[in-house]
């Protein structure tokens, strides 16, 4: 491999990195932070209010009840006070390439450990986590192929009244795909063969 070969290959994976590094926080506001409160308090707003979010009312928390946020100071409780006549529901929707395989994190914990669930909705698929632990804040981690140029992510309280699950750290990103990587043997004969050219031009630059 030539000098310039090693270079051109090193600039495409650097590309390679821009490329997803710019896919990287797809979510706006995920973190649920736009909004100010002081420590032990809650308020509820419209999604007109509150950046990145639309749908129902969204109650945010912060340091309520003695729950602390997984990311930054506050988080939301699905189920908010203000008027609603059918299931709450908040979503977003964010510009996706269709066949990338995008990943979905974020965490979630029951209010009161009752009979709290919700689903969760994204690119065709639906997930319900009727799990409802308050003991404390459960990782939800998986993976969607997006459909179209611009997918929306959905969660739907599955339990009336306004007691239901707190959601944080909201993150969608895209998955690199990573190439077959060379066994071994072949990865130590190009170690090989480098040094030996390295080696070579040197011996050849005049003295």
């Amino acid at each position: 491999m030539s000098v310039m070969s090693l270079r051109s290959a090193v600039c495409a994976c650097t590309l390679l990195v821009a490329s997803f590094a710019s896919h990287a926080g797809l979510i706006v506001n995920g973190d649920f932070e736009s909004h100010t409160l002081n420590k032990n308090s809650w308020t509820w707003l419209s999604s007109s209010q509150f950046d990145g979010w639309q749908g129902s009312n969204i109650e945010i928390w912060h340091a309520l009840q003695g729950v602390e946020a997984v990311s930054g100071n506050h988080f939301i409780e699905l189920n908010a006070d203000g008027g609603n006549s059918g299931d709450w529901s908040i979503f977003q929707s964010f510009a996706t390439e269709i066949g990338q395989h995008y990943q979905l994190d974020f965490y979630y914990r029951a209010r009161t450990g009752n009979n709290e669930q919700f689903q969760v909705s994204v690119a065709d698929i639906d997930w319900l986590l009727n799990d409802h632990s308050s003991a404390g804040w459960t990782q939800f981690s998986n993976s969607f192929i997006a459909t179209g140029n611009s997918t929306t992510l959905r969660f739907t309280s599955k339990n009336p009244g306004t007691y239901g699950n707190f959601i944080d750290a909201v993150q969608v990103s895209a998955v690199p795909v990573i190439s077959q990587v060379p066994e071994p043997a072949t990865l130590a004969a190009f170690g090989l063969g480098l040094i030996g050219l390295l080696a070579g031009r040197r011996l050849r630059q005049p003295k």
